[in-house]
């Protein structure tokens, strides 16, 4: 482990670690989001608490600070021996347990996704028309978060198979994909109660096919 791999992680960590949703929040609408809602700091809850347009820009911020992850781990923190995607994994870290918000934080489906974003960008494409697709038809960020996730896990292990968006197999993007989409998974277990009582939050937008009623507060 070389000290330009330790620079480029801190890095990483503290890029994660802005949270977008509570600054925006109390800077624009005087509101902390975690005290609302589910009380997340992702942009899910930003959607709920603050609305489609803020909501939005909290979605661009937390895909980009992944991005913008990896491409610094790819350029200024590059190591021949080291994957970026090492390095980049940092800013999922730090946007579960921020910094700069009591290490209280989101469950990184931006995030992750902005890290693919920056290492494979035809990969994230095709869980972005799944996610989107899923919201549309839903309403709810949570079961989109979760088939994208569910997505990514057989795209990974299926498309280099066929040479399909992903050329052959890079065993450590699939070990990253996986262990993120797990983490991803994992994270929403309440989510995905929620969704079988149909009782999960939703948002303003989309078909709400499933006829989820969410419990009023």
């Amino acid at each position: 482990m070389t000290f330009t791999f330790i620079i480029g992680a801190f890095v990483a960590y503290l890029l994660g670690s802005i949270p977008s949703g509570l600054w925006i929040g109390q800077t624009f609408f005087q509101k902390d989001i975690r005290e609302f809602g589910s009380g997340n700091l992702g942009s899910t809850n930003a959607f709920r608490v603050l609305g489609p347009k803020a909501g939005s820009v909290v979605l661009f911020c937390d895909v980009f600070k992944g991005s913008l992850a990896t491409i610094l781990a790819m350029t200024v923190f590059q190591q021949p021996s080291i994957s970026p995607l090492w390095i980049a994994s940092f800013a999922v870290i730090g946007h579960t347990f921020p910094l700069f918000a009591s290490f209280k934080g989101g469950k990184a489906v931006a995030t992750s996704a902005g890290v693919i974003l920056g290492f494979s960008p035809t990969f994230f494409t095709y869980l972005a028309i799944i996610f989107f697709s899923c919201l549309y038809l839903t309403s709810m960020i949570s079961f989109s978060s979760v088939t994208a996730a569910a997505s990514a896990i057989l795209g990974v292990l299926i498309f280099p198979l066929f040479g399909f968006l992903l050329p052959r197999y890079d065993v450590l993007f699939t070990v990253i994909v996986l262990a993120l989409a797990l983490i991803i998974i994992v994270r929403h277990k309440d989510n995905i109660q929620r969704i079988r009582m149909k009782q999960e939050n939703l948002i303003p937008f989309g078909l709400n096919i499933t006829k989820q009623q969410p419990k009023q507060k």
